[in-house]
C-alpha cells in the first residue's frame, strides 16, 4: 500500500501521539512540516477521512460530539504500513519535481541579465530561508532524532543549492 507524501505524515504523527485535527495543524505548523511536504489546513481532514477508511486510523473510543474533535489513533495495520512506508520513502530515490528546473529548461526565452537578476533574488531568499531554518531548530533544542535528522538534510541541501547559485553569482560588494 502506497501513502503519499501528506498521508504518511500524517499517519506518523498519529503513530506518534493520537490527535484531532487540530492539534494535526498545531503540530505541523510548529514543526515547520509544510517547508517541505504539501499538505494545507484544509487537507488534513481530507487525509484523515482517507486513512480512516483505509482502516490505518480509527476515532478513540469513548469521544462524541464535534467530528473536527475527534481524536485519531493509528491501528495495528496503520503502524506497520507507516513503518514500511517511511523506510521506502528514506530509501527509494524518487524523481521530485523542482519549480526552479522548469525555469533553467527555459532559458533559450530569458536575457542573460533577468537570469542574473533571478538568480541574485534567489540566493538572497536562499540566505534568509537558511537562517530561519537554523533559528527554527535552535528554537526547539533540545530535538528529538526524527527532527535533527530532518533539519540536518533541509540544511544540507539548502547550502547544497547555495553552493551552485555561489558559482554563478558574481556578488558585489555594493
Amino acid at each position: 500500500m502506497e501513502l503519499t507524501s501528506a498521508e504518511l505524515t500524517v499517519l506518523g504523527l498519529i503513530v506518534e501521539h493520537p490527535r484531532h485535527g487540530y492539534d494535526l495543524e498545531q503540530v505541523i505548523e510548529q514543526r515547520g512540516i509544510r517547508q517541505w511536504t504539501d499538505i494545507g489546513f484544509s487537507s488534513i481532514y481530507y487525509v484523515l477521512a482517507k486513512l480512516e477508511k483505509r482502516g490505518l486510523i480509527e476515532a478513540a473510543e469513548g469521544r462524541s460530539g464535534v467530528k473536527s474533535r475527534r481524536v485519531f489513533q493509528a491501528t495495528a495495520e496503520g503502524r506497520q504500513i507507516a513503518a514500511e512506508e517511511a523506510v521506502a520513502f528514506i530509501a527509494d530515490l524518487r524523481a521530485v519535481p523542482h519549480p526552479v528546473l522548469v525555469g533553467l529548461a527555459n532559458l533559450p526565452l530569458v536575457s542573460e541579465r533577468a537570469y542574473d537578476e533571478a538568480l541574485r533574488s534567489r540566493l538572497i531568499q536562499l540566505e534568509a530561508r537558511i537562517a530561519s531554518v537554523m533559528e527554527a531548530e535552535r528554537s526547539q533544542a533540545p530535538l528529538p532524532r526524527p527532527a535533527r535528522e530532518v533539519f540536518s538534510y533541509s540544511l544540507s541541501l539548502l547550502e547544497a543549492e547555495r553552493s551552485w547559485l555561489a558559482e554563478r553569482v558574481q556578488v558585489s560588494d555594493e
